[in-house]
């Protein structure tokens, strides 16, 4: 049983990572290029290069991660790979977690209709300030990658000391760190950029709500150009929203330590961890005229050549 899940799975993660990965390069060539022939770029456009290049890496970190572990369960605790790959996975995954949110707070910004004076002050500052909001999920990263990586250094000094309090072995020791620091740590790093994403969602679907309401007896309510941005990005979000919550709820399970490489399903379970970060750079490319147009360009100059 165990090898027919491993023989169909670990297949389909690959295609799942390599998708990803094609994904969000895209968007970052296509960006790069704006940037380059521009010289600037649009605050929307600072958001997604970012997340595309956060997931282009953490893409290919979860792909070697995933197969290392796999390969080398037994000394895999005991060795420096496990530092290494945290340190960088870590990063990655606390910046694609905040750039996320980021984007989905310019969306609420920018298609919400709310008068209140503390939004239009935010809808006011925020564009101006991505870069440094950029910059700053990159230093609360950093700091959340230096929490795990002592929780991680502390796992490896056990494994080659042996020295542990009590009667504990090894293996309950490290059960004990997963359950009462890594967890929590996650838990807290996780959920503020969770909630903020959150609520941004709940402001935007509230403002459709009293849009959809002042204008659901006017002739013209489905041709309504505020009407059709909400719609628009409100179908965005969701998406987003699900896969968002998908990857928040698969990493704090993860950390858990149910799905190690001896589990049947361990590769459906990295199926699942992955899964945002490989489908949804697919939904901002079409939900974006600027990049569906160079896909549409990209599929034509593909079917031409291998047509010829």
């Amino acid at each position: 049983m165990q090898s027919a899940l491993t023989t169909f799975f670990m297949p389909l993660f690959v295609l799942l990572c390599l998708l990803g990965i094609l994904a969000n390069g895209f968007i970052v060539l296509v960006l790069s290029r704006e940037w380059l022939r521009r010289g600037r770029l649009l605050p929307l456009d600072m958001i997604l290069i970012s997340l595309g290049a956060s997931r282009f890496c953490l893409q290919w970190v979860g792909l070697l991660h995933s197969f290392y572990y796999f390969f080398h369960l037994l000394e895999y605790p005991k060795s420096l790979s496990q530092q290494f790959f945290g340190l960088h996975w870590h990063f990655l995954n606390s910046a694609t977690f905040w750039f996320g949110t980021l984007l989905g707070v310019l969306f609420c910004l920018k298609i919400a209709n709310i008068t209140h004076p503390a939004f239009l002050w935010l809808k006011w500052r925020f564009p101006g300030s991505v870069p440094r909001l950029l910059l700053g999920s990159v230093l609360v990263s950093l700091v959340v990658t230096l929490l795990f990586f002592w929780g991680n250094h502390t796992v490896y000094q056990g494994s080659s000391n042996r020295k542990f309090s009590g009667n504990m072995t090894h293996k309950q020791w490290k059960r004990r760190m997963e359950i009462h620091y890594f967890l929590p740590l996650k838990l807290v790093t996780l959920s503020i950029p969770c909630f903020i994403f959150l609520v941004s969602n709940a402001l935007l679907i509230n403002s459709l709500r009293r849009h959809t309401r002042r204008m659901q007896h006017s002739t013209h309510f489905l041709q309504d150009p505020n009407t059709q941005a909400h719609t628009a990005a409100l179908k965005s979000l969701v998406s987003f929203l699900v896969l968002y919550a998908l990857a928040f709820v698969s990493l704090i399970i993860e950390t858990t330590g149910f799905f190690t490489s001896e589990s049947q399903w361990y590769w459906p379970w990295q199926i699942i961890i992955y899964l945002s970060t490989s489908l949804h750079p697919f939904v901002l490319i079409f939900n974006n005229i600027k990049l569906r147009g160079m896909f549409g360009k990209l599929l034509l100059l593909a079917r031409g050549f291998w047509v010829a």
